[in-house]
């Protein structure tokens, strides 16, 4: 039986970045930072951490911005704290850390599960959000139809309602050296697969412990209070739309979350809303296609008016 990995060098790997602990909403993040300019907060997803954003992180300082990449809350080197999974907590750990950073607001680029908190900030502190960008995730009213109506979509989702179960997922994401992480990630990208070595990275910060618990309780979450007073309330809650700039990026070969389900997400966005779509590439586009995903990102960051 391998022992799981506990050291901080699994988290904390070497870059051009710093790395440093903030504190925010009764919790400790950890982040990797890097350039200076206006804050841009990286919010990575399911199964990762925040090194997800290795090849985003350079690219965004020399464009002249402050990068910063955080662990959700139960990830990689944040807390693991035993409750505060709902989204609506986990997107006030997301907009604690703006204040902690000592910034007035950000730009926020999230991925999968980042990218369902980064929508949610968006709505909740309005004053803290100045641009979103969400890559291979629908809105969060748009998630909840399409796996309630869709079923195609609900089958594509398969691991999210696999997770309902107690301890099982747990357990079976740390088996064999967390072999389920490597799994998963292969068979969620496009052509393009992911090194060796990036899967091990992964892996090896899946075995960290409680990270598998935390990292399945914002599903549980998300699946059980679709029926709970608490999810309506949510869902009436995210009625009210986004109102800055939004970009979507989507890998058309995605085979977790479906184009029609991410597409659609803009009636819910009452400012420029820009849809991207990356021929090829699949739930990783910011893995898979770095320079492609980038350069767009960058470019739109840029760009004093977004269009529709």
């Amino acid at each position: 039986m391998t022992v799981p990995d506990t050291s901080a060098s699994v988290v904390r790997l070497d870059g051009p970045w710093t790395h440093r602990d903030v504190a925010a909403n009764g919790a400790r993040f950890h982040i990797a930072e890097l350039g200076d300019g206006p804050l841009v907060l990286l919010l990575h997803g399911f199964p990762q951490f925040w090194w997800t954003w290795r090849h985003q992180l350079p690219a965004l300082a020399d464009a002249g911005y402050r990068a910063v990449a955080m662990d959700l809350r139960g990830v990689g080197g944040s807390d693991r704290t035993p409750r505060g999974y709902d989204p609506a907590n986990l997107a006030l750990d997301i907009t604690g850390v703006i204040r902690s950073l000592g910034e007035p607001d950000a730009a926020l680029v999230g991925h999968d599960l980042g990218g369902y908190l980064a929508w949610t900030a968006a709505v909740m502190r309005p004053k803290l959000v100045r641009r979103l960008a969400v890559a291979s995730m629908p809105h969060p009213r748009r998630w909840r139809s399409a796996m309630l109506a869709d079923v195609k979509q609900s089958a594509a989702s398969s691991h999210v309602w696999g997770f309902q179960r107690p301890w099982l997922p747990e357990r079976q994401l740390v088996a064999d050296d967390a072999a389920a992480v490597g799994r998963l990630i292969r068979e969620w990208s496009g052509p393009r697969l992911p090194e060796d070595e990036a899967v091990e990275v992964y892996r090896r910060a899946m075995r960290i412990p409680s990270t598998a618990h935390c990292s399945i309780e914002p599903y549980r979450w998300m699946v059980r209070s679709l029926a709970r007073p608490d999810g309506f309330q949510f869902n009436r809650r995210m009625k009210r739309p986004v109102q800055v700039p939004t970009l979507h990026l989507h890998g058309s070969l995605d085979p977790v979350m479906r184009t029609r389900s991410a597409a659609g997400s803009g009636e819910y966005v009452e400012a420029p809303y820009r849809w991207r779509l990356f021929d090829g590439l699949g739930h990783f586009p910011h893995e898979e296609d770095p320079r492609a995903f980038t350069s767009e990102l960058i470019n739109w960051l840029k760009d004093p008016e977004p269009d529709r």
